[in-house]
C-alpha cells in the first residue's frame, strides 16, 4: 500500500461560512423565538391581541403615590426663590425645619439647592450675599459648589 503525498487541499471560504453560520444561527433563533412568545396573547382573551401592552397601561394608570415632604418643600421654596428672592426662601426653610423637625435631615441639601438656583438666577456675588447661617451655612457651600 502506498501513500501518496498530495498536499491536503487548503480550506476555503465555506469553511469561514460554516463557521460563521454555526455561531450566529442559535443566537439568531433564540432572539426570534423570545419575540415570538413575547407577542403571543397569554391572557386568554381572544379579542386583547395587545395583552403586553395593556398590562403595561394598567400599571400605569394607577394612582401617583403624594411625593415626600420634603421633595414638596423644595419644589415650594425654589419657587419662592424665583419669584421673591434667596433670602425669603431660606427664612422660610428655616421655619419649615423648625415647626417639623422631620425636615431636619433634608435641610442640608435643601439649603445648597437654594444656593444653586441662587447663583443661576443672580451669580455668585449676590448670591453669596443672601447667605445665612441655615442648615450649618449650607446655602453658602452650595453657591460655592456651583461657581
Amino acid at each position: 500500500m502506498t501513500h501518496s503525498n498530495k498536499p491536503l487541499p487548503r480550506r476555503g471560504p465555506a469553511r469561514r461560512i460554516g463557521r460563521t453560520i454555526a455561531l450566529v444561527l442559535p443566537v439568531v433563533l433564540v432572539l426570534s423565538g423570545t419575540l415570538a412568545v413575547a407577542t403571543v396573547n397569554w391572557s386568554g382573551n381572544p379579542g386583547n391581541s395587545s395583552s403586553l401592552l395593556t398590562a403595561s397601561a394598567e400599571r400605569a394608570s394607577a394612582p401617583a403615590k403624594a411625593r415626600a415632604p420634603h421633595a414638596q418643600l423644595r419644589e415650594r421654596l425654589l419657587i419662592e426663590l424665583q419669584e421673591k428672592d434667596p433670602g425669603i426662601a431660606l427664612t422660610h426653610l428655616q421655619q419649615e425645619v423648625n415647626a417639623r423637625p422631620s425636615l431636619a435631615k433634608h435641610c442640608v441639601s435643601l439649603a445648597r439647592a437654594l444656593g444653586r438656583a441662587a447663583v443661576k438666577q443672580y451669580g455668585p456675588a449676590r448670591a453669596q450675599s443672601f447667605s445665612r447661617p441655615v442648615c450649618d451655612t449650607s446655602f453658602a457651600t452650595g453657591v460655592a459648589q456651583q461657581t
